[in-house]
């Protein structure tokens, strides 16, 4: 076995990127992407993602990013972090990981390890080895090469809980050397390693940890849904409730992005292949979802009012349209959906954010700077809040503007 370890990143999105940084400052590494723009991005240090500053992507020890896949032959340490979204009738779309699995398949070499880190349903993992690996490697899993799966725990635009900072999980089935081979890498990604045997338990943990979360967020969604059909003080029951020692305070949200929305779907879909129905799993999707339809209706009513009151048709301000706050990533963001499906009615209305992605403005229309035509507005709504939102929602407070903050982001 050769003992020098050569790490090859395979999908650097909001997972891979950091992984890739964290290792190419200790090994060789290859950050590999079959997104030809991206790589070219990436070597002219931009990350379109905004997660990292161009001085955070220095390359070390003559680490690569390259978008060629015979580059993978040079490595014998593979970890796979590209994106398990699901389809439009939410069963999961593995296809990424299928191509990725055949991909390093044909580039395995005795000793090699293959390290799975993409969200997926129990029992992937070993589905990938015995369907893809084995089969188009004409090598042995367990024998040859060995497999293990560590579930990323990647949160964008959290400053606090980077990838250096939090618990990483290692499932390492197999050999006390295999296991030390593991640790010897992921030691430079984290400073704490959870180790298991079970790939199993290790990817039913990954989806809990998010569907606890959507769960929660769901209820206090709910909350909010009841106080304001009794005119309730949202903020105030909300305060009180916290006042007790084991509270959990969370706060309503549009949930979107790659994991709350897609993870009880994919732990649905295998209890439902081993006929299991999980009574409270998909309950959290309903409510969770139903806050487009509130939100878009609060801003209806209030642009139907000042039509009403003011005989004017209001230009309308919508604040923040990415998945969440101080992040570019738009993939289910209902908050998109929302100023999308609103900007159909209504002709008078304008996007704004500052840190979305530059193809989602360009193709809506969205603007990343309203400095200049901040004072022409009628109605400003907030749907995240971004840094810069805040101070906008100061800045509209002092000029007495009409504001829907239909998710309590602001005080």
């Amino acid at each position: 076995m050769n003992n020098k370890i050569k790490p090859c990143v395979i999908g650097l999105g909001y997972v891979g990127l950091p992984l890739f940084l964290r290792l190419q400052t200790k090994f060789f590494s290859i950050g590999f992407d079959n997104d030809k723009k991206r790589i070219k991005n990436l070597r002219k240090k931009i990350d379109t993602n905004k997660e990292f500053k161009k001085q955070n992507l220095t390359i070390k020890n003559r680490s690569i990013f390259s978008s060629n896949q015979s580059i993978l032959k040079k490595s014998n340490f593979f970890i796979v972090t590209v994106p398990t979204p699901v389809t439009k009738n939410n069963k999961p779309d593995i296809s990424f990981l299928k191509n990725a699995s055949i991909l390093i398949a044909k580039n395995l070499k005795k000793g090699d390890i293959v390290i799975f880190e993409s969200t997926v349903f129990p029992s992937t993992t070993n589905y990938l080895i015995n369907n893809y690996l084995n089969k188009f490697s004409n090598l042995v899993e367990g024998k040859h090469f060995f497999v293990g799966y560590s579930p990323e725990r990647v949160n964008p635009g959290d400053s606090k809980h980077t990838i250096s900072k939090i618990k990483k999980i290692l499932a390492i089935p197999g050999s006390v050397k295999i296991k030390n081979r593991v640790k010897s890498v992921y030691k430079h990604v984290s400073k704490k390693l959870i180790l298991t045997n079970s790939i199993e338990s290790a990817e039913t943990a990954k989806v809990i940890e998010n569907i606890q979360r959507d769960l929660n967020i769901a209820f206090i969604n709910e909350i909010l849904l009841f106080t304001d059909k009794m005119k309730y003080n949202f903020d105030e029951i909300l305060r009180l409730a916290s006042s007790k020692w084991n509270f959990i305070k969370f706060r309503p949200g549009l949930v979107g992005g790659h994991c709350l929305p897609v993870d009880p779907h994919y732990l649905n879909y295998i209890a439902q292949l081993n006929k299991m129905k999980l009574k409270t799993l998909l309950a959290g999707r309903d409510v969770n979802n139903s806050m487009q339809k509130f939100v878009s209706k609060k801003i209806e009513e209030k642009i139907i009012s000042i039509r009403k009151e003011k005989k004017i048709d209001p230009k309308i301000l919508i604040c923040g349209l990415t998945y969440k706050k101080n992040v570019s990533d738009v993939r289910n963001s209902l908050s998109l959906k929302i100023f999308i499906n609103l900007k159909k009615k209504y002709k008078q209305i304008v996007g704004f954010d500052n840190v979305c992605e530059d193809k989602i403005l360009s193709k809506f229309k969205i603007e990343r700077d309203i400095e200049k035509t901040k004072d022409s507005f009628d109605l400003v709504v907030f749907l995240v809040d971004h840094k810069k939102n805040k101070s906008l929602y100061k800045y509209f407070k002092r000029q007495k503007k009409i504001i829907i903050d239909p998710l309590k982001l602001y005080k």
